[in-house]
């Protein structure tokens, strides 16, 4: 065959883009089962960060994970279990009428985690909320995002953020209470935690997140 001939060329490219394609694609499969439980435990790092737990027992997520982590029920519209685990594994599947819920020992306390999705100013942010078995005031958060402002919006994945939450009133009567507001804006003390300054969008974004998440979970706080 003429290796100058354009028919060569297009040959040759041909092959070689299909041999890169199976590659590509026998890498993605093979580190497939890896990315995977990365995702997990990534998950578990961030719940066990709602609960406040260390950075060392974090280190081994899933020794933490089991040890803080009694059940992942699911649960219906109507606040019953419906299923004593699998929410881990729908969380991310978000359907309607099934609600993830972290059912956690700390110190022999009973906690609650709830997980939470919104949107910020430039694409989703999440977290995971904690709370006391009153199921009334909050005992810790974990929020994240994917493209915030560094020093704005960002901002709501530090420490100095998410340490305004615990303490906070979660809900009274189903109706959730605890707020985000306009940096100096606040007016109850009890439920409303300052936003960032200069990420406005942002802040209102984990308000609604709260609110709507939190929202549905409405008839298992008044159980």
């Amino acid at each position: 065959m003429n290796t100058n001939s354009n028919s060569y060329t297009i040959i040759y490219a041909s092959i070689m883009v299909v041999i890169v394609a199976f590659l590509l694609a026998f890498v993605s499969s093979s580190l497939k089962e890896k990315q995977d439980k990365n995702v997990e435990l990534d998950k578990m790092k961030q719940i066990l960060t709602s609960l406040n737990v260390s950075e060392a027992e974090k280190a081994d997520a899933e020794t933490a994970y089991r040890k803080y982590v009694v059940a992942d029920q699911i649960l219906d519209l109507n606040g019953n279990v419906i299923a004593q685990n699998g929410g881990f594994a729908i969380e991310s599947k978000k359907i309607d009428n099934q609600l993830p819920l972290y059912v956690c020992k700390v110190n022999g306390e009973t906690k609650y985690v709830a997980p939470l999705y919104g949107a910020g100013l430039w694409g989703p942010i999440w977290g995971y909320i904690s709370f006391n078995s009153d199921k009334r005031t909050v005992y810790g958060t974990y929020f994240s995002h994917e493209g915030e402002t560094p020093g704005l919006g960002a901002e709501i994945a530090t420490e100095k953020f998410q340490s305004r939450f615990p303490g906070m009133v979660l809900q009274e009567n189903g109706t959730v209470k605890i707020s985000v507001v306009k940096n100096g804006k606040v007016a109850d003390s009890s439920c409303e935690v300052d936003g960032i300054s200069g990420g406005t969008i942002t802040s209102k974004g984990v308000n609604n997140m709260l609110h709507d998440c939190l929202s549905k979970y409405a008839n298992f706080f008044n159980k």
